[in-house]
């Protein structure tokens, strides 16, 4: 019963994150696609009360016309929406979903003695210092004379963003460090949003209702901040998907890959971003097109040599070694079901999930932080005999 109130605590924190994850992203392309489609008024009169730009746009059988206003309008309205509840909500939902799935499972989830000598709390320690301290250097440069040179700044994060991931990958099993590094960008883009970005506007609001002119400091941190939680997004996005694919995160050298994907993610963003505005250059998409072919190429499966291994030793090591959770029943403890549905205990088994045992076998996903002792004598076997027999495992 307990298991299942944990996978229902799962369920829920993950919708709840997906949707306001959503919801918050939409919002912020979404208004990066108004401000750059903003034409100056038709009517002198909206120009002389302020308005700076507008759009007529028509969508779900209604037509909508957006304005925005130089400064402020002159009089507030009764109502304004703030948009920052889908970003907090974001935030503390992956913090719960943090807690539900690594915390209280850090001894298979965040500790691998493959990577590193963590207790349980060691490594929930490091896991918060890491997402935290990302925010404290982000925010420290930010805030330092290398914050007003925007081309620098940028140079800068991208340099620790990539240390960042090697660091991570060297800390933490690979589903754990993909995760963080994008738990550590999601973070800082929450707290752009909460330290910057809505105090910026409230001041602006409070001016507005005053009559007074606002201090542009509020507007140039507020763009710059927006700037960068545009870029952080595919990458974090990336990063939170990535565990669902074992041979990315779980590959030799990963962190190379998390940061050519990350890096293919923001050219991506940087040619929609220009999109908007005009007509964007080819080259952003063209490099990010190179990085994801050459990550392709450089994930390929490696087939082994021949094979001496028979299918009695192959689903013996499996027996001992997989069986234990990938069973009609499993012998794990606070395990119901097959992990994924996916059952090993027979022949037939084994040779329909092939393909996918191979991956978690290369990659060392599998068994989560080697808690069944999985020997690397005994993976090469599996592996090879996988190879020899073809895709299918027969």
């Amino acid at each position: 019963m307990t298991t299942y109130l944990w996978e229902w605590l799962n369920l829920l924190g993950r919708g709840v994150h997906v949707i306001t994850g959503t919801a918050w992203i939409g919002a912020s392309f979404y208004f990066i696609w108004l401000d750059n489609h903003l034409q100056a008024p038709a009517d002198p009169k909206d120009s002389e009360s302020g308005v700076g730009g507008e759009l007529w746009a028509v969508h779900g059988g209604g037509f909508y016309h957006a304005q925005k206003y130089r400064a402020g309008p002159p009089a507030m309205p009764a109502h304004l929406h703030w948009f920052k509840w889908e970003a907090y909500t974001t935030l503390l939902s992956g913090l719960f979903l943090l807690g539900v799935v690594y915390y209280a499972q850090a001894a298979t989830m965040l500790v691998d003695p493959a990577v590193n000598a963590f207790s349980p709390a060691g490594a929930i320690a490091a896991s918060v210092a890491w997402i935290m301290g990302g925010f404290v250097v982000y925010e420290g440069l930010c805030r330092s004379p290398l914050g007003r040179n925007d081309r620098a700044l940028a140079l800068v994060l991208a340099v620790l963003t990539a240390g960042a991931a090697y660091g991570l990958c060297h800390v933490f099993p690979g589903r754990a460090a993909f995760l963080h590094f994008g738990a550590m960008l999601g973070t800082i883009m929450v707290l752009n949003v909460f330290a910057v970005i809505i105090p910026g506007q409230k001041a602006l609001v409070a001016a507005a209702a005053a009559g007074q002119p606002v201090d542009p400091k509020y507007g140039k941190n507020g763009k710059q901040r927006s700037v960068h939680n545009t870029y952080f997004t595919l990458p974090a996005v990336f990063a939170m998907i990535s565990n669902h694919y074992a041979w990315i995160f779980g590959a030799p050298n990963n962190w190379i890959w998390l940061i050519v994907v990350s890096a293919a993610g923001a050219l991506i963003r940087v040619w929609f971003v220009q999109r908007h505005r005009g007509k964007p250059s080819p080259w952003p998409l063209v490099g990010a097109a190179l990085l994801l072919a050459v990550t392709a190429w450089g994930l390929r499966p490696q087939v082994s040599g021949a094979s001496t291994t028979s299918a009695a030793r192959a689903q013996a090591i499996v027996a001992e070694r997989c069986v234990t959770c990938h069973a009609t029943t499993p012998r794990f403890e606070g395990l119901t079901a097959a992990p994924k549905g996916v059952m090993l205990e027979t022949p037939g088994l084994l040779a329909a999930n092939a393909a996918n045992v191979r991956i978690q076998l290369a990659s060392r996903a599998m068994p989560p932080g080697n808690l069944t002792n999985l020997t690397d004598a005994e993976r090469a076997e599996l592996i090879a005999w996988i190879d020899a027999r073809g895709p299918d495992g027969r």
